[in-house]
């Protein structure tokens, strides 16, 4: 049987390392993209590799439309290296964190959280669409903030509610080629997201814990699982949603 090829942007570390070793345990192949943490992917590559996944990285910067092009070639000569044409998965993970007051953000922090977290995903998906195999599975990854509301998340929260949109348009325009879209939307995870503040922060830690069902925050393990579920498991009819794995924050 074919092993399935998932391509995750952001993988070199956090939720997008987590969510690669899920997948590789559930036999997935995988391509890894990293913007700066070129040692990081690397290591990630060979911690692959032992658990029996073909894995590579490749370089992107999501917030440079201009390079998609490219990026897309470099897909598809490691594809032909691989003896394949097509990725079956492709998440939609890379961002970063920008915490500033409605009143203080500034425009070009709108513009980079714009680039990151919207234009970026939109347009590297539209360009990545020939190499995405009919009957695969998008996840774009979004926030608990597009739910919930935590003062200085505005613009930040503004973007992942477009890509919650974002998903529900594609499920509709590409249900003809069989490709199910979905949006995952973790809660307060302890990672180094946003200079590592829910992981390192006790009081921040603590209070969130404490307006969470299930009495902490979450672990990468946490939401790794969930998108090993999402794309690897027998849940193909799931389409077009908005799933949040939070351990029910703020009910």
């Amino acid at each position: 049987m074919t092993r399935k090829i998932a391509l995750i942007t952001g993988a070199s570390r956090g939720l997008g390392r987590n969510a690669a070793l899920h997948l590789a345990r559930h036999g997935v192949d995988l391509i890894l993209t990293y913007r700066r943490q070129q040692a990081e992917a690397d290591a990630l590559v060979a911690e692959l590799d032992r658990l029996g996944a073909c894995a590579a990285a490749l370089p992107l910067d999501v917030g440079d439309s201009t390079s998609f092009p490219a990026f897309a070639d470099a897909v598809r000569a490691l594809l032909a290296q691989w003896q394949r044409e097509r990725i079956d998965f492709l998440v939609n993970n890379a961002g970063m964190g920008a915490r500033a007051s409605f009143v203080d953000t500034t425009e070009a922090q709108f513009d980079e959280l714009m680039r990151v977290h919207l234009k970026g995903p939109f347009f590297l998906t539209q360009t990545l669409l020939p190499l995405i195999a009919d009957g695969g599975r998008i996840l774009n990854i979004s926030s608990g903030l597009a739910r919930f509301v935590e003062p200085g998340y505005a613009a930040y929260a503004a973007m992942k509610g477009g890509i919650e949109v974002l998903t529900r348009h594609w499920a509709k325009e590409l249900g003809a080629r069989q490709i199910r879209v979905n949006t995952l939307a973790p809660g307060a995870i302890e990672t180094d997201f946003g200079g590592g503040a829910v992981r390192d922060i006790p009081d921040l830690n603590a209070f969130l814990a404490s307006n969470t069902a299930l009495g902490r925050v979450g672990l990468p393990d946490d939401i790794g699982g969930v998108v090993a579920a999402l794309l690897a498991g027998d849940t193909g009819w799931i389409n077009a949603q908005r799933i949040e794995a939070s351990g029910g924050m703020f009910v």
